[in-house]
C-alpha cells in the first residue's frame, strides 16, 4: 500500500510539476511545506467533523475551545462530557450528536486502525459512512490526513473547486467535465495536488 513519504511526496511534486504549469507555480511558493499526519485516526475524524461546512478559521476555533474543556481530546473522554457542555464550545446539535456516534465506534472498534492501514481506499470509505455523521467528504479528508493515501481526490470540496476555480480560471460552480479533467490529470497523486490547492487558498494550512 502506497502512502506519502518524504520520498513518495517528493516522486508526487516532479511529476505534477512536469504536467501542470499552473500546479508548479504553487508547488515552488510552498515548497518548504508537506502534508503531515496527526497520527491519530479519531481525533483527525473529529476534527473533520468539526470542519464540516465551516471556514478553516471558525472550525479551529471550535476545536480549541473543545480542547481547553476536554484537555485531551479522545473517545473516552467525548462519552463522559455532557452534550451541552460540547455544544457550547460552538458546534451544533447535529455535531455534537456525530461526535458521540464516532467516540462510541471507537470504544466498541479498538483495532479498527490496524484494518485501515491494510485495505483499499473505497473499503475504507465503505467502513467510515456507516458511522452517522460521517460521509464521504470526511471519509476522504481520513484518507488524505490520517492515512496519507496518495491519489484522494474529494470532488465534492468545495476549497478545491474554489481553488481550481481562481488558479486556472475557471467559472464557478465548474463542471462536471472539467472537475473529471483536473482528476485524470493529477492521478496518482491527486491527494498532493488538493493539498497545495488548498495551500494556494488559505493563509492557514489545513490540518485535520
Amino acid at each position: 500500500m502506497i502512502i506519502l513519504t518524504n520520498k513518495t511526496w517528493k516522486l508526487a511534486t516532479n511529476d505534477l510539476i512536469k504536467k501542470d504549469k499552473i500546479l508548479k507555480k504553487i508547488i515552488n511558493k510552498y515548497k518548504s511545506e508537506k502534508l503531515q499526519s496527526k497520527k491519530n485516526a479519531f481525533l483527525t475524524l473529529a476534527k473533520s467533523i468539526t470542519g464540516q461546512q465551516i471556514s478553516v478559521k471558525a472550525a479551529n476555533s471550535i476545536w480549541q475551545k473543545l480542547e481547553n474543556k476536554l484537555k485531551k481530546i479522545n473517545s473516552k473522554n467525548i462519552l463522559k462530557i455532557k452534550k451541552n457542555e460540547v455544544a457550547k464550545c460552538g458546534f451544533s446539535k447535529q455535531k455534537v450528536n456525530y461526535l458521540l456516534n464516532l467516540a462510541i465506534f471507537f470504544e466498541k472498534n479498538k483495532n479498527i486502525e490496524k484494518k485501515w492501514k491494510k485495505i483499499e481506499d473505497e473499503k475504507i470509505i465503505e467502513d467510515l459512512v456507516k458511522i452517522k455523521g460521517i460521509g464521504r467528504w470526511t471519509a476522504e479528508m481520513f484518507l488524505i490526513f490520517y492515512l496519507l493515501r496518495p491519489n484522494i481526490f474529494p470532488s465534492a470540496d468545495l476549497g478545491l473547486l474554489k481553488a481550481i476555480s481562481i488558479n486556472y480560471n475557471l467559472k464557478y460552480p465548474l463542471k462536471d467535465s472539467e472537475i473529471n479533467k483536473f482528476k485524470k490529470k493529477w492521478e496518482p497523486w491527486s491527494t498532493v495536488a488538493t493539498w497545495y490547492l488548498w495551500r494556494s487558498l488559505d493563509p492557514i494550512s489545513v490540518k485535520y
